[in-house]
Formats: structure tokens, C-alpha cells, sequence
């Protein structure tokens, strides 16, 4: 060997010391967050050796950490071309391209990561994310799945899945849990069981579960969702929007994240908020269904109803068997379809029948064609069309009326006259509760617009906090007493804390008005609850003719709960029910409700108002007569009815449907 060639080994040999010695300084200064001085370093052995790949390589990591996305990419694709076979070169490139918002090319570098290293399970999960991400959810569940078959405690969930799959969640439970008793930080068994949890709707426990896997993996894009989803659940909507916040951060621009986060938007009353999240969404594709349909929606709940109609429109030109968009369009209630449109509605329906693993469709287009049908005065159709709708829906939820009215005793048994009088002056005293509750389709949304039109008076939406709260009342006790049992066990401390928590959480629904109005009509179980907690709170009961308030709940298809509506007898119990348990409370609160006829509303609206205010400790005011003229948002299937001025066509429908009601008129 001459003595240049033997210069050059060396100063090969001394480029490489320096570079070992350059990364391991700059890679501590990483770790530290010190990152200009992690660049500095960096960039000075780039210049000895620029082709080195782990100095390309923590160059790209640093710079993505400092969300120079741009610059990462650059240095991490140098990274890629001298090695094009390292599986973690393309991972750490495709991580970079995702928060640039270039998904495209991150599925692509995803992909050939997977294809060099098949076992890479972290980049399989991220690839599945990154697929949700860009709104294609079966490729995903295709991908989570095949990435949990790769060793036994993964084919332990896909076996929990399974279970989960066929509703056997008891024995899903069991193998989530035994995975995580050896495995505790396991994220993704803690993610499962956490929607597990959130399908038993056990909320609480699904939000710990997904707070968990994230604080494990701060860069697991799905539990943020889920964490998301299951704080919106709860209405805790600003906590819900820091986690689709999250969420976004790791793919801004993520279709499905953005699309979350204008419908939590529109779940917590910001509309401006939620239209412009869905329009960023429809940016980036203006076919994107689910921000179509959300879309839609918060256009229909601000009384842009033809905004609202192009959206939908939209929707079904880009997904035409999506018969929950037709439905929408129906449930506008004051809209009417073309006859092109009900032909292409039929031919779906037909279409469906022949392939019936589409049931959700089905349901949705029977009802948007009774819905049609009633339109054009064909009511026997119409009813076809809905019993139809009805009975399919009625297959996929879980409704028994012998427990409930089991449950009702219980009530019944607990909230008796002596009850109340040991317990006289307990509560939280404020009094800017007003509760509007009886049945579904019953005129409820009418008298919130009525009362609503108030100076003094907030509409707010059909609140969950009161029979939560009950339920939770009993909740982790060793005892194991539940309500309404423990109402008995409660202290008046208890009792006063439970009434503040109530008020607490509805503060985010406010302005700050002097009243608000919770219009869940469930809460008619609750008055006892309601009473102990809030003395001072009022009560309107919407009370309808019986046969047209259980047809038009038997007409309505809800987006959730209601699960009594979709058969003629579970109504026809339901409401006898109601009638039970409002008399239970006409006698041992006397006094407490108000009840408000919607046939009298229809006939003298004024006498009723003011029997309202009345009742509500309001002064009188012309604005409720009015109340077609407020402007304020209304997100129930009434909104575009109570828009308009008070009208009588709705009194007696049943009589149209008198054949078709024989079940409902015996019982």
C-alpha cells in the first residue's frame, strides 16, 4: 500500500470515530429536546461524510420533532435512497410525511416498510391508523386485524374481537382482561377493552382505558379518537375536542379527525366551529360521506335547510346506497322528494333485499319512503314502508319492557310522599333548571321554542346529565346498593353535591341566562330524582293524544336510544308507563309538573304561554308567542317545524293510520 492510499484509510477510518462520536452527542441532545444543538452537531459531521444514513437519519428525526415536516422529509428520503431495504428508514419517513399532511406518500413509505420487515407490528398499527385517517375504515380493520395475528397474546384479541363481533362481550371482557393482568401497558389490548367498554356504555371506564394507552403511546392516532368519541359520549365536549386535537397533531390533514371534530362540534352547540372543521374536511375531498352527512346536518340545525339539502344531495351523488342520507333529507320533514329520487331509492331498497347485509341502509331507506309515501297521501304504503323500517331496526337493539317497568317499581317503591317530607329542604338550591320531558314527537321541541323565546330563558339540547347521574349515584359502592335503592343511603351532602355537579356540567351548554331548558324527554323516570337534587327546578310534561304520540315515534327513526319506538306493543307498554310513573309523580309531588297539552297549544297558544311562565317564575313576555322568529339553533327533528308559525295539520294523524293501529287501539 503507497502512502496516499494509506492517507485515505486513514482519514476514512478517522471520519467514521468522529461521525460515531457526533451522532452519540447529538443523539443526547435529542433525547434532552435540545434540538438546535442536536442540528449544530448534526450538520458539522455532514459535512465530512453527507451520505452517513444514521446521521441523515437523526438529522430527520430532530427536524420532525421540531415540526419542520418539509425538511425532515428531505433528509429522511436521502436516508431511504442510501438504504433502500432498512425497514425503520421508511417508518421514520413515513411518521415525517404523515404530519406534513402527505398521507399518500406515508402509505406508500408504511407499505414498503412492511414489505422489508413483516413483523414491524408498531408500523402495521400506524399503517391501519393512517387508513382510518383517510376515511378508509374496512382497509384498516383489514390491516388491525392481520397485525394482532402475529403472536399468541395478539390472536388472544383477534379472538376477544371475534367475540365482540357476535356480542358475547362478557367472554371478550375476560380475554382483554387476562391479556392485560400479565400484560398491563399492553395499548392495544387497553384500547379493545376500552371500546368494548364504550359499546356496554361504561364511558368512564372507556375514557380511563383510552388515557392510558395514550399516556403509553402518545403517537397511538386511534386511541386518541376513541378517547375523543367516548369524552363526546359523556358530553364533556371541550376534553373531546383536546383529544381529536391530538389526534389531529399526528395527521393534520386527517379526513376522519377533522370530520370528529365538527361533529363534536356541532354535538356541543358550536355551529360555526362545526361547519368550518367539516369544510376543511371536504377540502381535502368534497366527496368525503361522513363530512357530508355531519355537514348537513349542523346547515339543517341553523335553518340553512337549502345548504343543508345540497350537502346531502352531495352526499348521495358520492355514496348512493347510503340510505341514512336519504333519510336525512326525509326527516327535514318540510322537504320533498323528486320522483327521480324515489325511484332511486326503490331500486336501492331492492337492491339491499338481495344482499341484506346492509341493514342500517335498509331501515333508513323504508323509512325515508313511508316518509314519501305519507307525503303523497298513500298512508297504507306508508305504513308498509314504516312497519317495515320498523321491524328491522327492532332485530338490532336491546329493549325489554318487563325489566323496564321493573325498574319504574323500584322507582315507585323509593320516591314516596314520606320520602320527600324526611328530606325537605336537602338539595342543591338553584333554580335555573326548566325540564321539558314526556314522549318523542309529543310537541316538546315546540314548547322549548315557546319557553326559549324568553329573554331570561337558554334552550339548550336534550341534556344526558340527570339519569346518568342517577345511575351513577349507586355506582362502585361496597355495599353494592344502586339506584334507586341508595337514595335511601345518601346523605344530604351527598344529595346537595349531586345537584351541583348537575349544574356544573350543563354550564357548558350556557350563555348565562337566568334559566335553561333540558328537553331530554327520558327524564320523566327522573322527577324524584330530579326533585331530591334540585327542589327549585321546573317541569313541563308534553303530553300528546296517545295514538298520535306513539305514531309519530313509531315513524321517527332515531339516530340513538329510543330503543322502545320500533315495535307497536313495546310503544303501546312504553307509553302506558309513562302515564304510570307521571301520575306517581302528580301524587307524591303535587304541584311539581306542569302539563302541557300540544291539541291545547294548537288551539289557544297564548292561554298555554303563559301558563308556561307562569309555572317557570317568568314575567310575561310578547317573544313567546313568537317564538317561529327565534333564531336559535335546534337540533332535534322538530327544527325545521318549529320554524314556522303553530298550524294544526298534525292533530289527529292517527286517524289516517286507523286500520294500521289496531294493536295500538286494543291495548
Amino acid at each position: 500500500m503507497n502512502p496516499a492510499e494509506k492517507g485515505l484509510q486513514k482519514n476514512s477510518a478517522q471520519q467514521q470515530i468522529g461521525g460515531r462520536l457526533a451522532f452519540e452527542e447529538a443523539d443526547r441532545e435529542v433525547r434532552s429536546g435540545n434540538y438546535a444543538a442536536a442540528d449544530k452537531i448534526l450538520l458539522a459531521a455532514l459535512v465530512n461524510d453527507p451520505n452517513d444514513p444514521n446521521i441523515l437519519r437523526l438529522l430527520g428525526i430532530s427536524l420532525t420533532k421540531q415540526k419542520r415536516y418539509a425538511e425532515a422529509v428531505q433528509r429522511l428520503t436521502h436516508v431511504v435512497r442510501l438504504l433502500p431495504e432498512n425497514a425503520t428508514a421508511y417508518d421514520d419517513l413515513a411518521e415525517a410525511q404523515m404530519l406534513q399532511g402527505k398521507l399518500e406518500e406515508a402509505l406508500r413509505s408504511l407499505r414498503n416498510c412492511i414489505k422489508h420487515d413483516p413483523n414491524a407490528q408498531r408500523s402495521r398499527q400506524r399503517l391501519s391508523e393512517l387508513l382510518s385517517m383517510m376515511g378508509r375504515g374496512k382497509e384498516a380493520e383489514v390491516v388491525f386485524t392481520d397485525s394482532l395475528a402475529a403472536n399468541p397474546t395478539r390472536q388472544s384479541l383477534v379472538a376477544a374481537m371475534e367475540h365482540v363481533q357476535r356480542e358475547e362481550y362478557d367472554r371478550a371482557e375476560k380475554i382483554y382482561d387476562a391479556v392485560l393482568r400479565t400484560e398491563p401497558n399492553h395499548f392495544d389490548a387497553l384500547r379493545l377493552l376500552g371500546v368494548l367498554c364504550a359499546k356496554r356504555e361504561r364511558y368512564d371506564d372507556a375514557a380511563a382505558l383510552f388515557r392510558r394507552a395514550v399516556e403509553l403511546a402518545p403517537d397511538f392516532w386511534k386511541a386518541w379518537i376513541n378517547l375523543g368519541a367516548a369524552l363526546a359520549e359523556q358530553q364533556k365536549f371541550a376534553e373531546a375536542e383536546a383529544a381529536y386535537l391530538s389526534a389531529l397533531a399526528l395527521g393534520p390533514k386527517s379526513l376522519h379527525t377533522l370530520e370528529r371534530l365538527g361533529a363534536n362540534a356541532l354535538k356541543a352547540g358550536q355551529l360555526d366551529n362545526a361547519i368550518d372543521w367539516l369544510q376543511q374536511s371536504l377540502v381535502l375531498d368534497d366527496q368525503y360521506v361522513p363530512a357530508l352527512l355531519c355537514l348537513g346536518h349542523a346547515l339543517k340545525t341553523v335553518g340553512k335547510q337549502d345548504e343543508a339539502i345540497d350537502a346531502y344531495r352531495r352526499c348521495a351523488i358520492a355514496k348512493p346506497g347510503f340510505g341514512e342520507v336519504y333519510w336525512s333529507l326525509a326527516n327535514l320533514k318540510t322537504f320533498r322528494f323528486s320522483d327521480e329520487e324515489v325511484k332511486v331509492m326503490e331500486a336501492q331498497l331492492a337492491q339491499i333485499a338481495d344482499t341484506p347485509d346492509d341493514q342500517t341502509s335498509e331501515v333508513a331507506f323504508s323509512f325515508a319512503l313511508a316518509k314519501d309515501c305519507e307525503d303523497r297521501k298513500d298512508y297504507s304504503q306508508a305504513f308498509d314502508f314504516y312497519s317495515r323500517g320498523n321491524s328491522k331496526k327492532r332485530t338490532n337493539v336491546n329493549y325489554d319492557p318487563i325489566e323496564y317497568e321493573s325498574q319504574n317499581d323500584r322507582i315507585i317503591d323509593v320516591f314516596t310522599a314520606e320520602y320527600f317530607a324526611e328530606r325537605d329542604g336537602w338539595g342543591c338550591q338553584d333554580e335555573s333548571p326548566i325540564l321539558i320531558l314526556g314522549l318523542p314527537r309529543s310537541g316538546s321541541t315546540l314548547l322549548e321554542q315557546i319557553v326559549a323565546s324568553h329573554s331570561e330563558v337558554e334552550g339548550t339540547a336534550e341534556l344526558h346529565y340527570l339519569l346518568r347521574g342517577a345511575t351513577e349515584s349507586g355506582l362502585n359502592r361496597a355495599d353494592g346498593i344502586k339506584y334507586p335503592q341508595v337514595m335511601h343511603e345518601l346523605k344530604a351532602h351527598h344529595i346537595r353535591g349531586i345537584g351541583e355537579e348537575y349544574i356544573e356540567n350543563t354550564l357548558k351548554h350556557r350563555s348565562g341566562a337566568r334559566f335553561f331548558t333540558d328537553k331530554m324527554p327520558n327524564n320523566f323516570t327522573g322527577i324524584g330524582f330530579l326533585h331530591s337534587i334540585l327542589p327549585n327546578a321546573k317541569v313541563i310534561d308534553a303530553r300528546r293524544h296517545p295514538l298520535d304520540s306513539c305514531l309519530g315515534t313509531f315513524k321517527q327513526l332515531f339516530a340513538n336510544g329510543q330503543v322502545f319506538s320500533y315495535d307497536l306493543y313495546d310503544l303501546a307498554h312504553y307509553y302506558t308507563q309513562y302515564v304510570r310513573m307521571m301520575k306517581h309523580w302528580d301524587s307524591v309531588l303535587p304541584g311539581k309538573v306542569l302539563r302541557v297539552n300540544y291539541e291545547d297549544v294548537v288551539a289557544d297558544i297564548e292561554t298555554q304561554a303563559r301558563a308556561i311562565a307562569v309555572h317557570c317564575g317568568l314575567d310575561w313576555q310578547d317573544s313567546m308567542l313568537n317564538f317561529h322568529q327565534n333564531q336559535r339553533a335546534v337540533q332535534t327533528a322538530s327544527s325545521e317545524q318549529v320554524r314556522q308559525p303553530i298550524y294544526s295539520s298534525s292533530v289527529a294523524l292517527w286517524r289516517r293510520y286507523e286500520d294500521q293501529l289496531e294493536e295500538l287501539i286494543d291495548y
